[in-house]
Order: structure tokens, then C-alpha cells, then sequence
């Protein structure tokens, strides 16, 4: 048994997928969620486990809406999709995931060679690696790659409308950081068959129901911002070995563990909350009731402002000036009490 088995404990390690790796990096500090992440800790149970459940993920109907959405393009030999796509019908089809009996190697070597061949073709359900924090992470992307005009380009699909040629703002920032996850995941892909990465196109096709029908439209999003951001954020990552070897011997997030023990065990682990946490990942409603009282609870901005200083009841002695500020805190400290006398003579 590995060290990550042993973490993970009796239950079935739950991979990396493109939302992941996009939350991830979102919050590099975390070592909570890299650990759990890289042992394939289920975190959503391990949130009930604690007694901290919550609504999170998409609801059932946004899961049904995106499945017919998705199967629809691409029934009949992806017809519609095509359509969309302006793609030629002579185009080859091939779909990766169809052979339910693949092991994740083999789909890897499968995806591996047809990219290798430099083809033309609509290639759905390839399956991409990705280094994250240390471990080689198997991507399932839910998109369709196609090979056009010699470019190699990833098509993600999604279930949210665009009306009137807009769409919700973070529902595309999110869908943008995840096609990017894939642009680099197939740039690695292609430099590691010895071709020029620069193949895969910046732009990715983004194809969503337009306005309040399931018509599809297709827009593209450039994501050389987010390739930029992702690289730099994947590179920031702590090793999770590093952080793992710092761990007790013996420790493991087992769900079949009583609850007061896993809550010990998380609590070896150094967490990095933050409110925009709540939309991304699974244990945020333990970590917030495990932050309560600190500067971290009241988001990124506070905390990094107030450096040195982490509760909120140092914060107003210091700002009252019933606490005297250690030397790295005379700045902050000075700031406090500025704040509070100017928020004292505005208020009555």
C-alpha cells in the first residue's frame, strides 16, 4: 500500500477531472485540498463524514440538460455538431470512449497515437495526462478535439444558454479555465511526441444552447490569459510528496473512521480558506466553520492586508490600541488605527 492508499484509506481514490485542476489552482496555497486531491479523497462524502454537507455540484436537471444537450450533437455521427462546427461531413469520426472495457493506459496510448498521426478528424473523449502538484493526472475531457486547417482544436460543451450573445460570466470564465486545462494538456501531449505544441490553437470553440432553446451556437474563446495564469499556478503548487513526508505516520482520511478522528486528521493538514472556496470545492463549509474568527474568513484582500496578524479579535485590539503591535505589525497596526478613526468621525 502507497502512502496516498494509506491516506485515502477503503475507499475508491476519485480522480482529477478539468474542474478540479481549475479549483486547484485557484487556491495553490491549499495544501488541504492538494493532499486530498492527490490521495483521491471523495471530499463531498468526507464532508458529510464531519457532519459539514452541502449543496455542491451541478443539480440533477443541469446534469440531465447537459447529457441530452451533448448527446443530441453528437447523434448521427455528430450531424449537428458539425453543423456547428462548419465542419465537412467527410470529416472522420472517431470516438475514444466507446470501449467501456478500456483501461485508462489504454485510452491514453489510443489518444496518443491518433493525435501522433497528425490527422484530420473529429476525435471525441480523449483521454490527456497532466502534471499536477507532483502526480501525473488522467484527464476524461467531456469536449470533442478536432484536427482543422492543419490546427489541432478543443471544442467544450456545455448546457448554459447564450441569450442575445451573452452568457453568465462566471459560467464562462469556469468553462474557459477548463478548455485551457486541455489546451496544455495536448501541448504536452504533442511535445512529447516530438511535435510543435503550438499546433493546438489558442482558441477553443465553445458550443452552447442559444437563448432559450436547445439550437446550439458556437462561439470561440481565446485562452492565452488562462494558459498564462494555469501554467504559472501548477508551478507555484508545493510537491505533495513534500507535504505528505511532513505528515504523522499512520495518518488517513478513511471514511469509515469515526467523525471526531477524520476531523483531527484534516486538522494536520494546513488549510487556506477563502470565501470564493464555498463554489469550488466540497469541504468548504468545514474549513469556513474551522475559520471562523480568523482573517482569512473575511477573504483573500483582508488577509493578505493584515499579514502577521490572523484573528479578527488581534485585529480590533490592535486597532483600538489595547494590544502593542510585534515589529511586524507596526505598519498594519498603524493602518487599524487610522481606519478606525476615520470610520469613528464618519459614523455618529
Amino acid at each position: 500500500m502507497t502512502r496516498l492508499d494509506e491516506l485515502r484509506g477503503s475507499g475508491k481514490a476519485k480522480r482529477h477531472n478539468a474542474r478540479t485542476i481549475a479549483a486547484l489552482t485557484g487556491n495553490p496555497g491549499c495544501n488541504r485540498r492538494a493532499v486530498l486531491d492527490a490521495a483521491g479523497v471523495d471530499k463531498l462524502k468526507l464532508a458529510e463524514a464531519v457532519g459539514f454537507p452541502g449543496s455542491f455540484g451541478q443539480s440533477r436537471f443541469a446534469l440531465s440538460r447537459g447529457n441530452a444537450f451533448e448527446a443530441m450533437l453528437k447523434a448521427d455521427d455528430c450531424a449537428l455538431l458539425r453543423s456547428v462546427l462548419d465542419a465537412s461531413a467527410s470529416l472522420p469520426y472517431q470516438d475514444l470512449g466507446a470501449d467501456s472495457d478500456d483501461t485508462l493506459g489504454d485510452r491514453h496510448a489510443r489518444t496518443t497515437s491518433l493525435l501522433g498521426a497528425a490527422e484530420s478528424a473529429l476525435i471525441d473523449h480523449p483521454l490527456l495526462t497532466l502534471e499536477v502538484a507532483g502526480q501525473t493526472v488522467y484527464l476524461e475531457p467531456d469536449l470533442v478535439a478536432y484536427a482543422h486547417q492543419g490546427r489541432l482544436q478543443v471544442v467544450e460543451i456545455k448546457s448554459f444558454a447564450i441569450v442575445d450573445g451573452q452568457a453568465d460570466s462566471a459560467k464562462v470564465s469556469a468553462a474557459a479555465i477548463q478548455a485551457a486545462t486541455y489546451v496544455l494538456a495536448l501541448r504536452q501531449l504533442l511535445e512529447r511526441l516530438g511535435l510543435d505544441p503550438l499546433l493546438v490553437d489558442h482558441e477553443v470553440v465553445l458550443v452552447c444552447p442559444e437563448n432559450f432553446a436547445m439550437r446550439p451556437v458556437a462561439v470561440r474563446l481565446d485562452v492565452r490569459k488562462q494558459l498564462s495564469t494555469l501554467r504559472r499556478q501548477l508551478s507555484r503548487l508545493a510537491s505533495v510528496g513534500e507535504i505528505i513526508d511532513a505528515l504523522p505516520a499512520g495518518l488517513t482520511f478513511d471514511l469509515n473512521r469515526p467523525a471526531d478522528e477524520i476531523a483531527v486528521a484534516l486538522g494536520h493538514v494546513t488549510p487556506r480558506y477563502a470565501p470564493e472556496c464555498l463554489s469550488t470545492c466540497e469541504l468548504s463549509m468545514f474549513c469556513r466553520n474551522e475559520a471562523s474568527g480568523t482573517t482569512g474568513a473575511l477573504g483573500r484582500p483582508v488577509r493578505e492586508a493584515l499579514g502577521g496578524i490572523d484573528s479578527v479579535g488581534e485585529v480590533l485590539e490592535l486597532a483600538a490600541g489595547t494590544r502593542p503591535p510585534t515589529p511586524d505589525q507596526e505598519e498594519a497596526a498603524a493602518l487599524l488605527r487610522q481606519a478606525l478613526r476615520l470610520r469613528s468621525e464618519a459614523l455618529p
